[in-house]
């Protein structure tokens, strides 16, 4: 058991001497390093630099790293107390220091007795789901439209989870999102829906989420002035103010903990949408999947433990080799979603700029997240991941076994992922692009500049994830997976992950706003902001 780590011993990442020793490392290998020649040089690289954990195998033998390279970085992850930290947060210390509150969303999927917070959190689960069923009972209840409203975690979490597992999903429901404070969004949505036929779930943790409440309005006056008449049979709330709740007209509430963050919030009643899309059972197993990466991650030495060993690889790329985003690329359209949602888990979670002790890092911290599903990507940006000046790691995500007939097509897809990262690595010179025929190239151009033109570097980092198939449980595991890894990189980096400070700002400033905006009071004001404000004013009538 660690101390409380507000006063345990901490080592600062760049004062440490597996850091020193890093970099020493990168800039005696890393300039001559190249993947074509490190595979050559070793047959079992590939076995030596893939792992495996519940539900997942990952292929970390693309990256520009050698099995030193690892060492070293597992040995960082020591010096700067990740298992320390990581003990803390399984124990319900309050590690989110700035905020003074545990972090123990894994105790959301954790099983019956097997957290000290059990009573209440399978209190709420057990009516949820009860809940859900009740809905999925078309029959019965009457309701063909689920409408989730909510924003950040409250949003992405459920929008991708649903559209994942989609094949699992109930027939007769289809599922609506609103999000955006823009009216445009919530306008497209309710354009295609009756009130006696539609669920609204407002998910907003105090009731008063401005975005979130602000449609949460729209969607109460459309549901009143359709003719709706039971606000209690048609809304329910995902929130902790009951209070405000029922002056909403709402008195169904599912609520959770201040010790939940947004973006970790899916598998508290955030996740109500998503257990009425796919029902107890499978919402008990997406629960026990990621339950499982949890024991994982808490009990297998860092050397196996794939999220450690997936943060350190991120610590390497941005730290070292001056990596400053990573494309995530999932070869499955179920996980068209995903690169959103982890926008916010890695950014919102590791974007930040100073240590646990306020003092500015002097390196960088969270990369740019970003991706589209394989093949879509592939003619989009995939260009600038094989010929820009920018070097980008990728991750490819695949799925052996798809939920559909159509074994040609999932063919192809699996042979276009395995094919862009091995061309990222191998690249193609001048002297082989000469030598092909292209049936679009121009045949006036000098053939040696075009050549150089259909070079590739090669030697690109890329990490491949491979699931069985994409069911609860697998989906429960990676998004596990995903959320410990990003607590590695940030323990490892000496930051809190779990507040969101840079959210707060624009909030307030935006409060501050809305009543110039609407009276044209600019001043104080500094020059673009009024100047903006008055061309954005309506007309006078």
């Amino acid at each position: 058991m660690s101390s409380h780590p507000s006063t345990a011993a901490r080592v600062r990442a760049d004062r440490t001497a597996a850091w020193a020793r890093l970099r020493e490392h990168h800039q005696a290998c890393s300039p001559g390093f190249d993947l074509r020649e490190a595979f050559a040089q070793d047959p079992g690289r590939f076995a030596a630099l893939s792992f495996e954990a519940p539900e997942l195998f990952a292929d970390l033998s693309k990256n520009l790293l050698e099995p030193e390279t690892l060492a070293l970085l597992l040995a960082l992850a020591r010096e700067t107390g990740l298992e320390a930290r990581r003990d803390a947060m399984f124990a319900g210390e309050p590690i989110n220091l700035t905020e003074g509150r545990a972090v123990l969303h894994t105790a959301l999927r954790a099983p019956r007795e097997a957290s000290a917070r059990s009573a209440e959190v399978h209190e709420v689960l057990d009516r949820l789901l009860a809940y859900a069923e009740t809905v999925r009972d078309t029959a019965s209840h009457g309701i063909r439209h689920i409408v989730n409203i909510g924003i950040g975690g409250s949003d992405l979490g459920p929008r991708m989870a649903i559209l994942a597992l989609e094949p699992h999903a109930h027939r007769d429901l289809q599922f609506h999102y609103v999000s955006n404070v823009d009216g445009h969004d919530i306008t497209a949505v309710l354009r295609r829906l009756e009130p006696t036929s539609t669920l609204f779930i407002i998910a907003s943790k105090t009731f008063t989420t401005q975005e979130t409440m602000a449609n949460a309005q729209v969607a109460r006056e459309w549901f009143l002035a359709g003719g709706g008449t039971d606000i209690a049979r048609h809304f329910v709330a995902t929130t902790t103010n009951v209070t405000a709740a029922a002056a909403f007209g709402i008195d169904t509430t599912f609520g959770f903990w201040d010790w939940v963050g947004g973006r970790y919030s899916m598998w508290s009643a955030i996740g109500l949408p998503i257990a009425i899309a796919i029902g107890a059972a499978h919402f008990r197993e997406l629960l026990a999947g990621a339950h499982a990466l949890d024991r994982h991650f808490a009990t297998t030495p860092l050397e196996r433990n794939l999220p450690v060993l997936l943060g350190l690889v991120d610590v390497w790329n941005r730290n070292f080799l001056g990596c400053a985003s990573r494309s995530v690329a999932p070869y499955h359209q179920g996980l068209a979603r995903l690169p959103a949602y982890l926008q916010q888990l890695e950014m919102e979670s590791n974007g930040k700029s100073v240590d646990l002790d306020g003092q500015a890092l002097a390196y960088a911290t969270s990369p740019v997240v970003w991706g589209e599903p394989g093949t879509n990507g592939q003619h989009a940006y995939f260009q600038m991941l094989h010929q820009g000046s920018d070097v980008i790691p990728v991750e490819f995500i695949a799925v052996r076994q798809p939920d559909h007939a159509h074994a040609d097509l999932h063919h192809k897809l699996l042979a276009n992922c395995l094919a862009q990262s091995q061309a990222l690595m191998l690249g193609k010179t001048a002297a082989e692009a000469a030598q092909e025929k292209q049936p679009t190239a121009s045949t006036t151009i000098d053939p040696q500049v075009l050549a150089r033109h259909r070079r590739f570097p090669g030697n690109r980092p890329s990490t491949t994830l491979l699931l069985e198939r994409l069911t609860p449980r697998a989906l429960g595991a990676l998004i596990a997976c995903y959320e410990h890894r990003v607590f590695s990189s940030g323990a490892v980096w000496g930051i809190n992950s779990f507040d969101q400070w840079g959210v707060e700002l624009g909030k307030a400033l935006c409060n501050a706003l809305l009543p110039r905006l609407a009276s044209g009071d600019a001043s104080g004001l500094d020059g673009s902001t009024a100047g903006l404000m008055a061309r954005l004013r309506p007309p006078p009538a």
